[in-house]
């Protein structure tokens, strides 16, 4: 059985017991639940269920294991012969959720 959820913008595929890393999300803290409850679509024993855009009654539940930085990223903006340079730096957040459930 897996799923494939919405969350921070993106889509991702789960099933039991992976860890999933995602886009932080504010207000919940490392050993605490979490539930995804935009589930795009399920594969189960009865077949495939397709949301539009989300199914009913379906939710993946998970538990944030760790909470990081991804690593940097340089970002460089450049024009040629105008002396036209911008260099900064970038490390996206994320965090490693285990998923404990699907519940249908």
């Amino acid at each position: 059985m897996y799923a494939v959820i919405e969350t921070g913008g993106k889509q991702y595929r789960v099933e039991n017991g992976v860890f999933l890393d995602h886009e932080r999300i504010d207000g919940i803290e490392v050993g605490e639940t979490i539930t995804f409850d935009k589930v795009l679509l399920l594969v189960d024993e009865s077949g495939v269920r397709v949301g539009t855009p989300y199914l009913d009654g379906v939710a993946v539940k998970g538990e944030i294991h760790e909470e990081g930085r991804g690593d940097k990223i340089i970002v460089y903006k450049y024009k040629s012969k105008k002396g036209y340079r911008r260099k900064q730096g970038h490390r996206q957040s994320y965090m490693r959720t285990k998923i404990t459930a699907i519940e249908a």
